[in-house]
């Protein structure tokens, strides 16, 4: 199978077809790596959970303290997660972490203005994840050359859309069809939900290929931290996604 291409930077070209297990060591499994991805799931729980706890308290000041220092602390972790996949027994938790407290204050704002939206999101983003996880395994999505091209160029094509939205935002120029909760602005994350979404299967697929490989154990963590990573993304565009219509009523 052709692994050349992946959406996901933190499961790019030779991720796994870089590295080896030496005699003697243990390998990476699928079983592995779930149970990590269970772990860091529980730790995103706990961080979001410690931020969350401040918008009940009406101290917003702390909560916003925290969720930009997760913010910028999970990108860096983040970061050096990619660049040193050996050190993701210890980063990807730390990563994990920090992404909770992030999520746990971007959740508090959304559900705020919208009640009920963060337990909307999270079961639909937990619903997704299965989903496709069966089909994956069932055989009903195959990975193929041109399923994976598609989803790497719909990945980059949005990644350029919000980079120029960026851009454009210290100019105060708004791209309308990106923020809006018109119809265009619904089509637009409606979109960007099923690619996040079919991200996952080419994370599943890299994870099965790296156990497959006999990968080192500790592609494990970096297996678990990669989907993660998609995860996240999934979850705040649902989000973002929900509020537009919220927004609508």
């Amino acid at each position: 199978m052709n692994l050349s291409r992946s959406a996901n930077p933190a499961l790019k070209k030779s991720t796994f077809t870089s590295v080896h297990a030496g005699t003697g060591m243990e390998v990476m499994t699928i079983r592995g790596t779930v149970n990590k991805t269970l772990l860091m799931l529980l730790l995103v729980v706990l961080g979001a959970g410690y931020t969350w706890k401040f918008m009940g308290t009406g101290n917003i000041a702390a909560m916003q303290t925290y969720m930009i220092a997760g913010g910028i602390g999970g990108f860096i972790t983040a970061i050096i997660t990619v660049f040193k996949r050996t050190w993701s027994p210890f980063t990807a938790p730390v990563y994990a972490v920090l992404e909770g407290l992030f999520l746990g204050g971007i959740s508090a704002f959304f559900n705020a203005k919208f009640p009920g939206i963060v337990v909307n999101a999270v079961a639909l983003t937990f619903g997704t994840l299965f989903a496709l996880l069966f089909a994956y395994r069932s055989g009903m999505i195959k990975v193929t050359d041109n399923l994976r091209l598609g989803i790497v160029a719909a990945t980059g094509g949005i990644a350029i859309a919000y980079f120029i939205s960026f851009i454009l935002g210290f100019f105060g120029i708004n791209i309308g069809f990106i923020h809006s909760n018109g119809t265009m602005g619904i089509v637009f994350s409606l979109v960007v939900v099923v690619v996040a979404a079919m991200n996952l299967v080419l994370d599943f697929d890299f994870i099965e290929h790296g156990a497959r490989e006999g990968a080192p154990k500790y592609m494990e963590w970096y297996g678990a931290f990669g989907l993660m990573v998609t995860l996240v993304w999934l979850y705040l565009e649902i989000l973002r996604l929900l509020s537009k219509l919220a927004s609508r009523e």
